[in-house]
């Protein structure tokens, strides 16, 4: 699904992320949920709006298994007896409960394309929010910039969608040198264990993979979204002569030539990182969408949603 290219009077197409701070944020939070509603009301139908296909653990009926089915779900009895694999579908709950692990940590505060990466994670969560409302569904989250972790509860209603958002984009900054604890946050979603329902991490997941064990156990009760946000420097570098890298985790910052080698080395390092980071969310049974600050983000969120209800209907990817 193509975004418009639309551009508004200062330039920025019109499927640019809103600017989230200052005296633009409640401008900003309004165009925002304005957006969101206008490009994702009817998309899907149902109780759950298509994120899951249902996070119910009473079992139903029986049907042949097709690829790109969890194989979680195979019944193995049913396989043995009739010799053809299938699987074992779930009566969906009347509820759903959705936790988001939103991490702000100082890695995110940076953007070099229509918005910072942090701005991704907002505009995210409010399309996950809008995905997974309605029906006595509740939403919560657990928010982590480095210094600390804070929880929101899940609750469901409007207003406190919109609350969650406002507090996710009011998150203050970390201060230069505090490391992301995104290994911590999961593990605070894990204990104590809570309903089954849908977790979404929302993560650039640079830097070690500490996350990835947490997470696969928090695979093993939910079902996992992991939205991963990239900004083009993260996996090239611009062809700009000497320029200072800095790690706003570290504060650590070197000067270095931009040569045709270590662009190549970089871009081969970054590439390295991610199909790492891919392959980790892959073991931990999660589905991976990539939101970046250069591309019209709500166009990659549905044909995300899209692509997952044609899988469980059996139809193709």
């Amino acid at each position: 699904m193509a975004g418009t290219s639309s551009k508004d009077p200062g330039g920025r197409p019109g499927w640019a992320p809103p600017v989230l701070r200052g005296d633009r944020m409640e401008a900003g939070l309004r165009t925002l949920e304005l957006e969101v509603r206008r490009r994702l009301d009817g998309l899907l139908q149902g109780n759950h709006l298509g994120l899951v296909p249902g996070p119910g653990s009473e079992p139903g009926e029986a049907r042949p298994y097709q690829p790109g089915d969890d194989v979680r779900r195979m019944d193995w009895a049913v396989t043995a007896r009739t010799t053809t694999p299938h699987i074992r579908e779930t009566v969906a709950d009347r509820e759903l409960e959705t936790w988001v692990v939103a991490d702000m940590s100082a890695s995110l505060d940076f953007g070099t394309a229509l918005c910072e990466k942090r701005d991704l994670v907002v505009c995210a969560t409010a399309a996950v929010a809008h995905l997974t409302g309605g029906g006595g569904n509740r939403i919560g989250a657990l928010v982590s910039n480095g210094e600390g972790i804070a929880r929101i509860p899940a609750r469901g209603g409007l207003p406190h969608a919109r609350g969650l958002v406002r507090r996710l984009a009011e998150t203050p900054r970390a201060a230069e040198g505090v490391r992301g604890d995104l290994a911590g946050a999961l593990e605070k979603l894990r204990r104590p264990p809570r309903r089954r329902g849908l977790a979404v991490v929302i993560s650039d997941f640079l830097g070690p993979l500490d996350w990835e064990r947490p997470l696969r156990a928090l695979g093993g009760r939910h079902e996992l979204i992991a939205i991963e946000i990239v900004d083009p420097r993260d996996v090239d570098l611009p062809d700009v002569g000497t320029v200072v890298l800095a790690d706003p985790e570290t504060g650590r910052q070197r000067e270095v030539h931009a040569s045709a080698l270590l662009r190549k080395e970089f871009g081969a390092a970054a590439n390295a990182h991610r199909q790492t980071v891919a392959a980790g969310l892959r073991r931990a049974g999660a589905a991976h969408l990539v939101l970046r600050t250069d591309s019209d983000w709500i166009a990659d969120m549905v044909r995300f949603v899209v692509a997952r209800k044609r899988r469980w209907s059996g139809g193709v990817a």
